[in-house]
C-alpha cells in the first residue's frame, strides 16, 4: 500500500504537478513530503500527516519549513565512518522525547562521500 501511493506521488510529480503552477508554502512540497512521510512512517500516519499538511496549504497559513515528524526509539548508539555515510537516506534530527525530524540527504552529498 505506501509503495503504491510513493509511486502515485512520484507520477503526480513528475506528469501532472509541471502543469500546475507553483503555490505550495512550504518546504519541502507536500508531494515531497507525503513521500518521506510514507517512506518512513506507517501507512496510515503517513496519510494523516499529508492530509493535514494538504489542508495547511493555503493563504490562511504562513508556510515556511515544516519537516515530518517521527516516533522511534533506538536501542544502540550508532558510530558511522565515513564510508558508512553513503547508504543513508534520511538524518533523524531529534525534535522531543523520542520524536525526530525527518531529514533527507542530498544527493550530492552523496557522490562527494
Amino acid at each position: 500500500m505506501k509503495k503504491f501511493a510513493i509511486r502515485f506521488i512520484a507520477f503526480y510529480q513528475k506528469y501532472i504537478s509541471i502543469l500546475l503552477p507553483k503555490s505550495c508554502r512550504y518546504y519541502p512540497t507536500c508531494s515531497q513530503y507525503a513521500i518521506w512521510e510514507f517512506q518512513t512512517n506507517s501507512f496510515f500516519s503517513a496519510f494523516f500527516a499529508t492530509f493535514m499538511r494538504i489542508l495547511r496549504c493555503n493563504q490562511l497559513f504562513k508556510g515556511g519549513i515544516n519537516y515530518p515528524i517521527i516516533r522511534k526509539k533506538f536501542n544502540s548508539c550508532f558510530i558511522f565512518q565515513k564510508s558508512d555515510t553513503k547508504n543513508v537516506n534520511f538524518w533523524f534530527i531529534p525534535c522531543q522525547n523520542s520524536k525526530f525530524y525527518v531529514v533527507k540527504v542530498l544527493d550530492k552529498l552523496k557522490e562527494k562521500n
